[in-house]
């Protein structure tokens, strides 16, 4: 009777060791997820004038970058996660990365966050400077490919990232947040050497918001901690040889039921070195203002006007001035599928320094260059027109 009575036990246990794995296999995956999301986005595109010539073409990431990416997190207890993002970004239209030889060129870090004690992540990523700043300034209400400053000379589109960094963002304290990025260089016997800051706070009450960053890049040509930063449009490639660049940004906006109005100013210094082919202190300044208007639950226009003056300094005695004006109007077919039109418009005046390879830098008549779609393919003249038409669709 007694060996009966354990054959059944462990019949018993045997058959339930199976249902207890499912439950424990359930209660961790309810404690933890990874999302895979992403943007296809395409365009017919016109611009009057690419180094010389009229073009229409299509292009891609005009609205939203086209990307993809990988977002974790796990519950490890006490109101703390582990969480990650790896990011990807893609030509979508012929299939290619974004950037030659980074699987993951966007985004790639992982970190801690509690609901007390903020978050703490490593790795490549953006800085504070683009996510507090930027998020209100003309490229997170406009598209960067159009309404972004001149070649995005201030980095307020997601043109600037640091590698090897660590980056602290503080929980909300009454509106108010607080976030500090700092990436190692990597240089033997020099903390300091090629290492890059960035710092913003940011303040969101009701309908108004306003946000300020700074960011430090030191010997940017050489720097192991730089990721990513725009320095190859004719608006600042003639200081691509400066030993520190230095980036202060200030921006808010106000919303009136279905109107959003914004202001936002950017100042940007390039410091020369022993090696630089530039011998004086450069400054751009830029002021803008910005605002959208949602007509429809389903349609929004945007409009937004900069401008950008450089300073009198290395050779210049008439600094480079640049106008510009962008319109956006998105349609929204769905809550993930929207299309769109984009329209710039941007008039160069004054004189800039602009690289010449072996032959150093030399003082040119400034050329247009709309927002962060023509930095490879400036207009000959002193104005260009972009126009675009396309379709994004998240995931």
């Amino acid at each position: 009777m007694n060996s009966l009575k354990r054959a059944h036990k462990r019949a018993l246990v045997l058959l339930c060791l199976p249902i207890g794995a499912t439950l424990l296999s359930a209660g961790a995956s309810a404690q933890s997820s990874v999302t895979l999301y992403g943007v296809v986005d395409n365009a017919f595109s016109y611009v009057s004038n690419q180094r010389g010539h009229a073009n229409f073409y299509m292009s891609q990431g005009n609205l939203q970058a086209s990307k993809f990416g990988l977002l974790g997190s796990e519950d490890i207890g006490g109101g703390t996660k582990a969480i990650f993002r790896l990011e990807s970004g893609f030509n979508s239209l012929t299939g290619t990365q974004g950037s030659a030889g980074f699987m993951f060129n966007r985004q790639a870090y992982a970190g801690l966050s509690d609901d007390t004690y903020g978050t703490m992540t490593l790795g490549r990523q953006y800085t504070p400077y683009f996510q507090m700043v930027g998020a209100l300034g003309p490229t997170g209400v406009l598209t960067g490919a159009t309404g972004a400053h001149p070649g995005d000379l201030d980095a307020l589109d997601t043109t600037l990232r640091f590698n090897n960094s660590v980056t602290y963002l503080s929980p909300s304290l009454a509106g108010l947040q607080f976030s500090a990025q700092y990436g190692l260089g990597g240089v033997p016997g020099s903390v300091a050497n090629g290492s890059n800051f960035s710092a913003a706070l940011r303040y969101d009450y009701k309908p108004f918001a306003v946000a300020a960053g700074y960011v430090k890049l030191k010997n940017i040509a050489t720097s192991q901690a730089l990721g990513t930063f725009a320095i190859n449009s004719p608006v600042n490639n003639g200081y691509s040889t400066a030993r520190d660049a230095q980036l202060f940004a200030a921006a808010a906006r106000y919303v009136i039921r279905d109107l959003m109005v914004g202001i936002n100013y950017s100042n940007v210094q390039y410091t020369p070195g022993a090696g630089s082919l530039f011998a004086s202190e450069a400054v751009f300044n830029t002021y803008g203002v910005i605002s959208t208007y949602r007509i429809t639950p389903a349609m929004i226009v945007g409009a937004g006007y900069s401008y950008t003056r450089a300073s009198k300094a290395n050779g210049i005695n008439d600094p480079a001035r640049y106008h510009q004006i962008s319109l956006e109007q998105t349609y929204s077919l769905s809550a993930r599928t929207t299309l769109y039109a984009l329209q710039a418009y941007q008039l160069a005046r004054g004189q800039a320094l602009v690289s010449a390879g072996s032959m150093g830098t030399r003082i040119v008549d400034a050329v247009a260059v709309v927002g962060d779609s023509q930095n490879t393919t400036p207009s000959s003249g002193a104005s260009q027109f972009v126009g675009m038409v396309g379709l994004r669709h998240a995931f």
